[in-house]
Protein backbone atom coordinates (compact mmCIF):
# COMPACT_ATOMS: atom_id res chain seq x y z
CA UNK A 1 0.00 0.00 0.00
CA UNK A 2 1.45 3.41 -1.01
CA UNK A 3 1.73 6.30 1.38
CA UNK A 4 -1.22 8.14 -0.16
CA UNK A 5 -3.41 5.00 -0.06
CA UNK A 6 -2.83 4.88 3.69
CA UNK A 7 -4.38 8.36 3.87
CA UNK A 8 -7.29 7.27 1.68
CA UNK A 9 -8.01 4.52 4.18
CA UNK A 10 -8.05 7.11 6.96
CA UNK A 11 -10.42 9.33 4.95
CA UNK A 12 -12.90 6.46 4.58
CA UNK A 13 -12.69 5.71 8.30
CA UNK A 14 -13.23 9.36 9.20
CA UNK A 15 -16.27 9.58 6.92
CA UNK A 16 -17.71 6.36 8.36
CA UNK A 17 -17.32 7.85 11.85
CA UNK A 18 -19.20 10.97 10.60
CA UNK A 19 -16.24 13.30 11.20
CA UNK A 20 -16.90 16.80 9.90
CA UNK A 21 -13.29 17.91 9.28
CA UNK A 22 -9.83 16.48 8.71
CA UNK A 23 -6.56 18.35 9.30
CA UNK A 24 -3.23 17.25 7.87
CA UNK A 25 0.04 18.74 9.10
CA UNK A 26 3.46 17.37 8.25
CA UNK A 27 5.08 15.63 11.23
CA UNK A 28 1.73 15.10 13.01
CA UNK A 29 -0.79 12.30 12.92
CA UNK A 30 -3.98 13.21 11.02
CA UNK A 31 -6.54 15.02 13.17
CA UNK A 32 -10.30 14.82 12.75
CA UNK A 33 -13.23 16.72 14.28
CA UNK A 34 -16.17 14.72 15.57
CA UNK A 35 -19.20 16.41 17.15
CA UNK A 36 -17.18 19.59 17.59
CA UNK A 37 -14.19 17.95 19.32
CA UNK A 38 -10.72 17.30 17.84
CA UNK A 39 -9.13 13.85 18.00
CA UNK A 40 -5.75 12.44 16.97
CA UNK A 41 -5.97 9.54 14.54
CA UNK A 42 -4.27 6.28 15.45
CA UNK A 43 -1.92 6.65 12.48
CA UNK A 44 1.74 7.54 11.78
CA UNK A 45 2.74 11.20 11.36
CA UNK A 46 2.08 12.71 7.95
CA UNK A 47 5.09 12.92 5.61
CA UNK A 48 5.87 15.56 3.00
CA UNK A 49 5.75 12.85 0.34
CA UNK A 50 2.19 11.90 1.32
CA UNK A 51 1.00 15.49 1.19
CA UNK A 52 2.69 16.13 -2.16
CA UNK A 53 1.03 13.02 -3.59
CA UNK A 54 -2.33 14.27 -2.31
CA UNK A 55 -1.77 17.71 -3.82
CA UNK A 56 -1.04 16.11 -7.17
CA UNK A 57 -4.27 14.11 -7.06
CA UNK A 58 -6.60 16.70 -5.50
CA UNK A 59 -5.67 19.91 -7.33
CA UNK A 60 -6.52 20.86 -10.89
CA UNK A 61 -3.87 22.67 -12.90
CA UNK A 62 -5.66 25.96 -12.23
CA UNK A 63 -5.79 25.28 -8.49
CA UNK A 64 -2.08 24.44 -8.49
CA UNK A 65 -1.36 27.73 -10.23
CA UNK A 66 -3.38 29.65 -7.63
CA UNK A 67 -1.59 27.86 -4.79
CA UNK A 68 1.84 28.61 -6.25
CA UNK A 69 0.91 32.26 -6.65
CA UNK A 70 -0.98 32.87 -3.40
CA UNK A 71 0.31 30.08 -1.09
CA UNK A 72 -3.28 29.02 -0.48
CA UNK A 73 -6.22 27.74 -2.50
CA UNK A 74 -9.80 26.54 -1.97
CA UNK A 75 -10.92 23.51 -3.92
CA UNK A 76 -13.38 20.61 -4.01
CA UNK A 77 -12.36 16.97 -4.41
CA UNK A 78 -14.21 13.66 -4.78
CA UNK A 79 -12.65 10.69 -3.03
CA UNK A 80 -15.23 8.57 -4.88
CA UNK A 81 -18.72 9.07 -6.33
CA UNK A 82 -20.28 9.24 -2.87
CA UNK A 83 -17.55 11.03 -0.90
CA UNK A 84 -16.82 14.70 -1.52
CA UNK A 85 -14.55 17.10 0.37
CA UNK A 86 -14.21 20.86 0.42
CA UNK A 87 -10.53 21.64 0.92
CA UNK A 88 -8.14 24.45 1.73
CA UNK A 89 -4.43 23.97 1.01
CA UNK A 90 -2.22 26.61 2.63
CA UNK A 91 1.32 27.31 3.74
CA UNK A 92 2.21 27.49 7.43
CA UNK A 93 5.75 28.67 8.16
CA UNK A 94 6.51 27.93 4.52
CA UNK A 95 5.30 24.31 4.77
CA UNK A 96 2.07 23.05 3.11
CA UNK A 97 -0.85 22.01 5.32
CA UNK A 98 -4.32 20.83 4.40
CA UNK A 99 -7.81 21.14 5.89
CA UNK A 100 -10.70 19.12 4.50
CA UNK A 101 -14.43 19.49 5.22
CA UNK A 102 -16.56 16.43 4.50
CA UNK A 103 -19.55 17.37 2.37
CA UNK A 104 -22.47 14.98 2.59
CA UNK A 105 -24.09 14.17 -0.73
CA UNK A 106 -27.35 13.30 0.98
CA UNK A 107 -28.94 16.72 1.43
CA UNK A 108 -30.93 16.63 4.63
CA UNK A 109 -34.42 17.90 5.32
CA UNK A 110 -35.62 20.50 7.80
CA UNK A 111 -36.88 17.69 10.03
CA UNK A 112 -33.64 15.68 10.05
CA UNK A 113 -31.66 18.86 10.76
CA UNK A 114 -34.00 19.88 13.62
CA UNK A 115 -34.82 23.16 11.88
CA UNK A 116 -38.01 25.11 12.63
CA UNK A 117 -40.97 24.70 10.21
CA UNK A 118 -40.96 28.46 9.49
CA UNK A 119 -38.05 27.82 7.09
CA UNK A 120 -40.43 26.04 4.74
CA UNK A 121 -42.51 29.22 4.42
CA UNK A 122 -39.38 31.29 3.84
CA UNK A 123 -38.15 28.89 1.14
CA UNK A 124 -41.42 29.34 -0.74
CA UNK A 125 -41.16 33.13 -1.02
CA UNK A 126 -41.62 34.25 -4.62
CA UNK A 127 -39.03 37.06 -4.63
CA UNK A 128 -36.67 38.98 -2.36
CA UNK A 129 -33.47 38.26 -0.41
CA UNK A 130 -33.06 35.55 2.22
CA UNK A 131 -29.79 35.55 4.19
CA UNK A 132 -28.28 32.72 6.22
CA UNK A 133 -26.11 34.12 8.99
CA UNK A 134 -23.72 32.69 11.55
CA UNK A 135 -20.07 32.17 12.33
CA UNK A 136 -17.80 29.78 10.42
CA UNK A 137 -18.89 26.17 10.95
CA UNK A 138 -22.39 27.05 12.17
CA UNK A 139 -24.15 25.01 9.48
CA UNK A 140 -25.17 27.83 7.14
CA UNK A 141 -24.35 25.87 3.98
CA UNK A 142 -26.21 22.78 5.21
CA UNK A 143 -29.36 24.77 5.94
CA UNK A 144 -29.05 26.60 2.63
CA UNK A 145 -28.79 23.25 0.84
CA UNK A 146 -31.91 22.01 2.64
CA UNK A 147 -33.84 25.13 1.57
CA UNK A 148 -32.82 24.79 -2.08
CA UNK A 149 -33.74 21.12 -2.08
CA UNK A 150 -37.08 21.92 -0.44
CA UNK A 151 -37.89 24.07 -3.47
CA UNK A 152 -36.42 21.43 -5.80
CA UNK A 153 -38.77 18.77 -4.41
CA UNK A 154 -41.91 20.89 -4.79
CA UNK A 155 -41.60 23.54 -7.51
CA UNK A 156 -40.76 23.58 -11.23
CA UNK A 157 -38.20 26.38 -10.96
CA UNK A 158 -35.01 27.40 -12.70
CA UNK A 159 -32.38 27.45 -9.94
CA UNK A 160 -28.82 28.73 -10.42
CA UNK A 161 -26.12 28.52 -7.75
CA UNK A 162 -22.79 30.38 -7.61
CA UNK A 163 -20.52 28.71 -5.04
CA UNK A 164 -16.90 28.70 -3.88
CA UNK A 165 -16.57 25.77 -4.02
CA UNK A 166 -19.67 23.67 -4.80
CA UNK A 167 -20.53 21.99 -1.50
CA UNK A 168 -23.61 19.88 -2.20
CA UNK A 169 -24.38 18.28 -5.55
CA UNK A 170 -28.08 18.74 -6.29
CA UNK A 171 -30.04 16.34 -8.48
CA UNK A 172 -32.87 17.77 -10.57
CA UNK A 173 -36.17 16.70 -9.07
CA UNK A 174 -38.96 19.10 -10.03
CA UNK A 175 -36.58 22.02 -10.65
CA UNK A 176 -33.86 22.58 -13.23
CA UNK A 177 -30.62 23.34 -11.35
CA UNK A 178 -27.30 24.67 -12.69
CA UNK A 179 -24.38 24.85 -10.25
CA UNK A 180 -21.41 27.11 -11.03
CA UNK A 181 -18.14 27.08 -9.13
CA UNK A 182 -16.09 30.26 -8.68
CA UNK A 183 -12.67 29.85 -10.25
CA UNK A 184 -13.85 27.11 -12.60
CA UNK A 185 -17.20 28.07 -14.13
CA UNK A 186 -17.07 31.79 -13.38
CA UNK A 187 -14.30 34.14 -12.31
CA UNK A 188 -15.91 35.69 -9.22
CA UNK A 189 -19.16 35.72 -7.24
CA UNK A 190 -19.91 39.08 -8.83
CA UNK A 191 -19.49 37.90 -12.43
CA UNK A 192 -21.39 34.70 -11.69
CA UNK A 193 -24.29 36.58 -10.13
CA UNK A 194 -24.47 39.04 -13.01
CA UNK A 195 -24.38 36.21 -15.55
CA UNK A 196 -27.11 34.34 -13.66
CA UNK A 197 -29.45 37.25 -14.36
CA UNK A 198 -29.19 36.41 -18.07
CA UNK A 199 -29.90 32.69 -17.58
CA UNK A 200 -33.65 32.94 -16.92
CA UNK A 201 -33.52 32.14 -13.18
CA UNK A 202 -36.37 31.99 -10.70
CA UNK A 203 -34.04 31.32 -7.76
CA UNK A 204 -30.37 32.28 -7.39
CA UNK A 205 -28.18 30.98 -4.59
CA UNK A 206 -24.93 32.90 -4.03
CA UNK A 207 -22.47 31.27 -1.65
CA UNK A 208 -21.63 34.49 0.16
CA UNK A 209 -22.34 38.22 0.08
CA UNK A 210 -18.81 39.63 0.23
CA UNK A 211 -18.80 43.22 -0.98
CA UNK A 212 -20.76 46.21 -2.14
CA UNK A 213 -21.01 45.01 -5.75
CA UNK A 214 -22.53 41.68 -4.77
CA UNK A 215 -25.05 43.43 -2.49
CA UNK A 216 -26.11 45.80 -5.27
CA UNK A 217 -26.44 42.97 -7.80
CA UNK A 218 -28.44 40.85 -5.33
CA UNK A 219 -30.77 43.77 -4.61
CA UNK A 220 -31.27 44.40 -8.33
CA UNK A 221 -32.07 40.73 -8.88
CA UNK A 222 -34.58 40.77 -6.02
CA UNK A 223 -36.18 43.98 -7.30
CA UNK A 224 -36.71 42.38 -10.71
CA UNK A 225 -38.67 39.47 -9.26
CA UNK A 226 -36.06 36.84 -8.34
CA UNK A 227 -35.61 34.97 -5.06
CA UNK A 228 -32.02 35.30 -3.82
CA UNK A 229 -30.40 33.11 -1.16
CA UNK A 230 -26.99 33.90 0.28
CA UNK A 231 -24.91 33.88 3.45
CA UNK A 232 -23.25 36.54 5.56
CA UNK A 233 -20.86 36.15 8.48
CA UNK A 234 -22.56 37.62 11.56
CA UNK A 235 -23.47 36.36 15.02
CA UNK A 236 -27.10 37.48 14.88
CA UNK A 237 -29.66 39.06 12.56
CA UNK A 238 -29.03 42.62 13.72
CA UNK A 239 -25.32 42.21 13.01
CA UNK A 240 -26.22 40.72 9.63
CA UNK A 241 -28.10 43.88 8.66
CA UNK A 242 -25.27 46.06 9.92
CA UNK A 243 -22.70 43.94 8.07
CA UNK A 244 -24.51 44.58 4.78
CA UNK A 245 -24.80 48.32 5.43
CA UNK A 246 -21.13 48.57 6.45
CA UNK A 247 -20.14 47.50 2.94
CA UNK A 248 -21.16 51.02 1.88
CA UNK A 249 -19.59 54.35 2.91
CA UNK A 250 -21.64 56.15 5.57
CA UNK A 251 -22.41 59.07 3.24
CA UNK A 252 -23.69 56.72 0.53
CA UNK A 253 -26.09 54.48 2.43
CA UNK A 254 -29.49 56.08 1.92
CA UNK A 255 -30.24 54.23 -1.31
CA UNK A 256 -29.07 50.81 -0.05
CA UNK A 257 -31.01 51.21 3.23
CA UNK A 258 -34.17 51.88 1.23
CA UNK A 259 -33.52 49.04 -1.24
CA UNK A 260 -32.62 46.53 1.48
CA UNK A 261 -35.72 47.43 3.50
CA UNK A 262 -37.87 46.62 0.45
CA UNK A 263 -36.12 43.42 -0.71
CA UNK A 264 -34.98 41.64 2.48
CA UNK A 265 -37.44 38.87 3.32
CA UNK A 266 -35.68 37.08 6.17
CA UNK A 267 -32.42 36.50 8.01
CA UNK A 268 -31.88 33.05 9.50
CA UNK A 269 -29.04 32.87 12.01
CA UNK A 270 -27.66 29.64 13.51
CA UNK A 271 -25.54 28.40 16.39
CA UNK A 272 -24.70 24.72 16.70
CA UNK A 273 -25.39 23.50 20.22
CA UNK A 274 -24.34 20.16 21.78
CA UNK A 275 -27.45 18.08 22.32
CA UNK A 276 -28.20 15.50 25.02
CA UNK A 277 -27.88 12.65 22.53
CA UNK A 278 -24.29 13.56 21.64
CA UNK A 279 -24.98 15.33 18.34
CA UNK A 280 -24.94 19.05 17.71
CA UNK A 281 -28.29 20.64 16.83
CA UNK A 282 -28.99 24.18 15.60
CA UNK A 283 -30.39 26.96 17.72
CA UNK A 284 -32.05 29.22 15.15
CA UNK A 285 -32.90 32.90 15.21
CA UNK A 286 -35.34 34.08 12.53
CA UNK A 287 -35.96 37.68 11.48
CA UNK A 288 -38.91 38.32 9.14
CA UNK A 289 -39.12 41.75 7.57
CA UNK A 290 -42.25 43.66 8.53
CA UNK A 291 -43.12 47.37 8.56
CA UNK A 292 -41.22 47.96 11.80
CA UNK A 293 -38.09 46.16 10.59
CA UNK A 294 -38.19 48.15 7.35
CA UNK A 295 -38.39 51.37 9.37
CA UNK A 296 -35.39 50.35 11.50
CA UNK A 297 -33.33 49.49 8.41
CA UNK A 298 -34.14 52.81 6.74
CA UNK A 299 -33.24 54.69 9.94
CA UNK A 300 -30.17 52.44 10.37
CA UNK A 301 -31.09 51.31 13.86
CA UNK A 302 -30.32 47.58 13.62
CA UNK A 303 -29.61 47.41 17.35
CA UNK A 304 -33.39 47.58 17.94
CA UNK A 305 -34.13 44.66 15.63
CA UNK A 306 -33.49 42.17 18.43
CA UNK A 307 -36.48 43.47 20.35
CA UNK A 308 -38.68 43.13 17.25
CA UNK A 309 -37.63 39.48 16.95
CA UNK A 310 -38.47 38.76 20.59
CA UNK A 311 -41.98 40.13 20.12
CA UNK A 312 -42.58 38.74 16.63
CA UNK A 313 -43.44 35.08 17.23
CA UNK A 314 -46.85 35.46 15.61
CA UNK A 315 -45.11 36.62 12.41
CA UNK A 316 -42.75 33.64 12.36
CA UNK A 317 -39.84 35.23 14.23
CA UNK A 318 -37.83 33.60 16.97
CA UNK A 319 -34.84 34.73 19.03
CA UNK A 320 -31.90 32.58 20.08
CA UNK A 321 -33.16 32.63 23.66
CA UNK A 322 -36.62 31.48 22.57
CA UNK A 323 -35.11 28.76 20.38
CA UNK A 324 -32.91 27.50 23.21
CA UNK A 325 -35.84 27.60 25.66
CA UNK A 326 -37.87 25.35 23.34
CA UNK A 327 -34.92 22.96 22.94
CA UNK A 328 -34.56 22.66 26.73
CA UNK A 329 -38.28 22.08 27.21
CA UNK A 330 -38.24 19.44 24.47
CA UNK A 331 -35.48 17.62 26.33
CA UNK A 332 -32.96 18.08 23.52
CA UNK A 333 -30.47 20.36 25.31
CA UNK A 334 -29.35 20.62 28.93
CA UNK A 335 -30.05 23.82 30.87
CA UNK A 336 -26.38 24.67 31.39
CA UNK A 337 -25.59 24.18 27.69
CA UNK A 338 -28.47 26.44 26.65
CA UNK A 339 -27.28 29.16 29.02
CA UNK A 340 -23.77 28.92 27.55
CA UNK A 341 -25.08 29.59 24.02
CA UNK A 342 -27.77 32.14 24.91
CA UNK A 343 -27.60 35.73 23.70
CA UNK A 344 -28.92 36.82 27.08
CA UNK A 345 -28.20 34.10 29.69
CA UNK A 346 -29.82 36.05 32.53
CA UNK A 347 -33.10 36.37 30.64
CA UNK A 348 -33.03 32.70 29.63
CA UNK A 349 -32.38 31.70 33.23
CA UNK A 350 -35.52 33.63 34.22
CA UNK A 351 -37.51 32.00 31.40
CA UNK A 352 -36.46 28.54 32.55
CA UNK A 353 -37.82 29.45 35.98
CA UNK A 354 -41.15 30.47 34.43
CA UNK A 355 -40.55 34.24 34.48
CA UNK A 356 -41.14 36.15 31.21
CA UNK A 357 -40.84 39.87 30.54
CA UNK A 358 -42.64 41.57 27.66
CA UNK A 359 -39.86 43.36 25.79
CA UNK A 360 -41.48 43.59 22.38
CA UNK A 361 -43.77 46.50 23.29
CA UNK A 362 -40.91 48.73 24.47
CA UNK A 363 -39.17 49.10 21.15
CA UNK A 364 -39.88 52.49 19.61
CA UNK A 365 -41.26 54.48 22.49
Amino acid sequence: MTDVNTLYQFFYQAVEAEASDIHLKIGHSPIYRLEGQLYNADAPPLTLQQLEELMEVMLTEKAKSIYEREQQVDFAWNLNEQTRFRGNLFNSSGIPALSLRYVKNAIQTFDTLNLPPELAKIAMERRGIVLLSGTTGSGKSTTLGAMINFINDREFKRIITVEDPIEYLFQDHKSLISQREVGFDTETFQTGLKAAMRQDPDVIMVGEIRDRNSVETAVTAAETGHLIFSTVHAENSAQGVQRILDMFPSNDRHQIRLALSQTLKAIICQRLVPGKEGKVIPAVEILRTNALVRKLIIEEKPEKIQIVIEGGEEEGMISFNQSLYKMVKAGKVANEVALEFASNPEALQMNLKGIFLDTGKRIVS
